[in-house]
This record gives structure tokens, C-alpha cells and sequence, in this order.
């Protein structure tokens, strides 16, 4: 009677639980067997190997990760497929209105052309890389028919290319939207790794950005004086307060007599809602700040003027609580407000800026009286220090270029 140790390899029985191993017609040899699946589940799984030992290799490698409780990757669709559920049953709910649709132009203008194709389990970090050099050096007027489109072509639909090349900092938003997407598919064990995060885009430059000069910071602010809106320039050029957050601002959240200002929300123009007020950035942006002595005296003259158009516009006054309204008592639409203020550039004879710029400038101003770096973190509400670093790192050494000179002459005296 033969025993297991007498029969051939090819015929020993397994174990309950091992699979089988069998040979195909066409030579190949193919294993099956159950292993863990989502949702606490076992699926039976196919493997094909040239011979036995290969197959059964690749079938006892599923199931020692079965066993170690890593279920197998479920999903067998496209990449373009799994961005489409991801935009619309998980981003939409987890991210702003505004920066959704970022990400969906992001998506569609960018991952689904190029990456949309591939399965989402075969998806590995070389066909990122690959694509992504290959974004890096094709010009979009080409890629995205922008010069076809135009009333007189002057780039590739006659001949002459302007290589018009993605920047480096708009590379690595695509690249972070991939990541944020295929870590969803992680979390949901749809594939065991995230390929994207093996994938280095490198460190872009910072955006760069030119502040106001205290001079030229003082000559906006006179040219401002009289203006219905010099209570925001002078607020804005004082504490750093985004636009939105400035627009948002209501009288509730001021305490002119403590001179405190709470920070709970900003208002923004969306494409379901239109002009909504939402909240803060981040977490951190939700802060209490100290307001300047003249900007609460510049807040109290706002009231009196505000309430004086509150009676010119009488049963056409819109009750909205907006410290900053319009001459109706109406929240003021961010892109007025940004018309409004390149108005007042040009009248102080000022290089144009944009108005994010103010923000720069207050924390470039009081970096260089010295004022310390966590000071103006909580100022700015940035979530954590090392943004501000970031930020303001030319400013920084600067300013260390400065003191290095002033110890130089200390020391060069007799």
C-alpha cells in the first residue's frame, strides 16, 4: 500500500485548507484555494505559474497573508472607474465644495486621460513615474487641444509648439490627488499598498509671493482713509486675516471693548450654494486674536457709517450680520473685494499685489521687529509651525544675514 511519502509530488493529496494544484492544457499550471476577502469573507483565488512549484508558490503566499489577516484585493475595475466612485461617494463628502471641484478637474483634465486605463490591483509605481515624466515634459496646448480651440491658433495647430509645461507645484497637487485616492482604496482593502507614496515628485519651490514694505504698507493705508472699506484694509494689513475670513467676520464675533476678535468662519462662493459662509480653513483656523487699538477705533467708525447706510437703504437693508457688507447691508462678493483693492493699489501708486499678499506682508513686517515665530502662527492660524517656517524661510535668512553683520561689527570694534 503506498504511503504519502511514496507518491508523486504531482499527485500527493494536500492538506484541508492548502488548495489544489493542477496542470492546464495548455502546460501552464494553475492553483486555487480560499483565502480572506472584505467584509470578513473567503474567496476562492486562481494562480498560474509555469510549473507546479511556481503556482503553488504564489498560492501559499496569499494564503499566509490570509492567514496573517490581510484580506486580498477585491477590486477589479479600472483606475478611472475607482477615481469616479471615490470623487462621488468619499472625497464629496470629506472635502470643501470648492476643493472638490478641484479635484475633479484635477481627475478628469490629468489621471483619467493617463492613468484611467490601467486595473486599479496592476497599478504599480513605474507607471506612475513614467507617466508623470511624461506629463512633466508634454506641452497642454498639444495634449489638451487649447490651440485649436482658440479663434487665432499661434501654437501647435500651426506649427509652432510654445511648450506650455505643467509647473512643478501644479505636478505635485496632481500627484497628491492620486496619493489621497488610492489611500482611500487602502483603507477599503481594494489594494494592499499605495503605490503612488513609492513615487518621489520632489519638493517644488515655494509659490512666490512679494509683500508691502512697511513704506508701502503706510502709503496704501492713507490712501485708504475715507474709503468704506479702510476698517478691512487697515484689519487686514494688522492681524493677516484671510479674505474670507474677513468677509465672514460678524459683529457677534467682535469685542471692541476687550479688543478681541474670534475667527469662526469664511465666506466663499461655491458653485451649488454661491455665496455661503462656511468654517474656518482648518482647526487651527479657528482662533481668538488680539485686534490693534486703531483698528478697534477704525471698527467703531465702520459701525456708525454702517448704520447710517442702514437708514439711507431703509426696507432695502439686508440684515446679514457682516461686519463688511455692501451699501445694502449684503455680504460683499470676494471678487469685488479684489477689484476694490487693486482700485486702491493703483491710486497709492503701488506695484499691483494680490490681496492674499496683505496676509505675507503682516507676517513678513513683524518678522523683521522680531516678534517670534510661534507668535505669528497663532496669528495667521497655520495647523502647525513648521508652515509658517516654510512660508517665511527667505525672511528668516534674512534677517539672519542681518544679525550675523551686526555681531560682525560688534566684534570689529576696538
Amino acid at each position: 500500500m503506498a504511503t504519502p511519502r511514496d507518491t508523486p509530488a504531482s499527485r500527493r493529496v494536500r492538506a484541508n485548507g492548502d488548495g489544489t494544484v493542477y496542470q492546464r492544457k495548455d502546460g501552464r499550471w494553475e492553483a486555487a484555494g480560499y483565502v480572506l476577502a472584505p467584509g470578513n469573507t473567503r474567496r476562492r483565488v486562481r494562480v498560474y505559474g509555469t510549473t507546479r512549484k511556481d503556482a503553488l508558490a504564489k498560492l501559499t503566499e496569499k494564503i499566509a497573508a490570509s492567514n496573517r489577516g490581510l484580506p486580498v484585493p477585491s477590486a477589479q475595475g479600472s483606475v478611472a472607474a475607482y477615481l469616479t466612485y471615490w470623487l462621488e461617494n468619499v472625497a464629496v463628502h470629506h472635502l470643501r465644495e470648492n476643493t472638490h471641484t478641484r479635484y475633479t478637474t484635477c481627475v478628469n483634465r490629468y489621471l483619467i486621460p493617463g492613468l484611467g486605463k490601467k486595473k486599479l490591483t496592476k497599478l504599480t509605481a513605474k507607471d506612475i513615474r513614467t507617466w508623470l515624466n511624461q506629463l512633466r515634459t508634454t506641452c497642454q496646448c498639444c495634449t489638451r487641444r487649447l490651440d485649436a480651440r482658440r479663434d487665432q491658433p499661434r501654437c501647435c495647430a500651426i506649427g509652432q509648439c510654445c511648450s506650455k509645461l505643467l509647473s512643478p507645484l501644479t505636478l505635485n497637487y496632481i500627484h497628491s490627488v492620486l496619493k489621497s485616492a488610492l489611500e482611500h482604496a487602502v483603507r477599503e482593502e481594494e489594494i494592499p499598498r499605495n503605490v503612488a507614496r513609492n513615487v518621489r515628485t520632489g519638493t517644488p519651490r515655494p509659490r512666490r509671493f512679494e509683500p508691502l514694505t512697511a513704506d508701502e504698507a503706510r502709503q496704501l493705508l492713507t490712501t485708504a482713509q475715507g474709503h468704506r472699506l479702510h476698517a478691512l484694509v487697515e484689519l487686514a494689513l494688522h492681524t493677516g486675516l484671510r479674505k474670507g475670513e474677513l468677509l465672514g467676520l460678524r459683529w457677534e464675533d467682535l469685542n471692541l471693548d476687550a479688543g478681541t476678535a474670534a475667527i469662526r468662519r469664511t465666506l466663499q462662493r461655491t458653485n451649488a450654494g454661491g455665496l455661503t459662509t462656511l468654517p474656518t480653513k482648518t482647526r487651527a483656523s479657528e482662533r481668538r486674536i488680539a485686534v490693534p487699538a486703531r483698528c478697534v477705533q477704525s471698527l467703531k467708525l465702520h459701525r456708525e457709517q454702517q448704520q447710517r447706510e442702514r437708514e439711507a437703504a431703509g426696507a432695502a437693508w439686508q440684515h446679514s450680520g457682516h461686519v463688511f457688507t455692501t451699501a445694502q447691508g449684503g455680504p460683499i462678493e470676494p471678487t469685488n473685494l479684489t477689484r476694490t483693492f487693486l482700485t486702491l493699489l493703483r491710486k497709492a501708486d503701488l506695484r499691483r499685489i494680490r490681496f492674499h499678499d496683505l496676509r505675507h506682508s503682516t507676517a513678513t513686517l513683524l518678522l523683521e521687529q522680531g516678534v517670534e515665530l510661534v507668535v505669528i502662527k497663532e496669528l495667521l492660524g497655520h495647523a502647525h509651525i513648521g508652515v509658517t517656517a516654510t512660508v517665511y524661510a527667505h525672511v528668516r535668512l534674512r534677517l539672519q544675514r542681518d544679525a550675523m553683520t551686526a555681531l560682525g561689527n560688534a566684534l570689529d570694534r576696538p
